[in-house]
């Protein structure tokens, strides 16, 4: 089975706001200069390129959601991340839709993690 004929686990957007509020892990896979213009308040910044060598910074515990821009990297940081051995599951739609249900966003670009 290849990586594209895998399902990827999702969790809507609608439902993530509400996860994350009550402590779900959210990792946000986009780059420095996307967080930069908004994100969500709550979530951590893990670039995709970087998720590999940063793994020991997510729980193995507990679901975790990833949400990027629009879905795409998001499935496939869950596709691996699956692969890992986390319990992870995708926002589909990203920050869009995120921001589309009424979920926060942070646009003050002197915010990091």
């Amino acid at each position: 089975m290849t990586d594209a004929d895998e399902a990827v686990p999702e969790v809507s957007p609608e439902a993530a706001v509400g996860k994350v509020a009550a402590g779900t892990p959210l990792i946000d896979v986009r780059e420095q200069s996307e967080w930069d213009v908004s994100h969500a308040p709550d979530a951590h910044l893990i670039p995709l390129g970087e998720l590999e060598s940063r793994l020991s910074e997510l729980p193995r515990d507990r679901e975790i959601l990833v949400i990027c821009q629009s879905g795409m990297r998001s499935e496939r940081a869950v596709q691996f991340l699956r692969r890992s051995g986390f319990d992870a599951a995708t926002v589909p739609g990203g920050m869009v839709a995120w921001s589309a249900v009424g979920g926060e966003i942070d646009s003050s670009s002197q915010d990091h993690p």
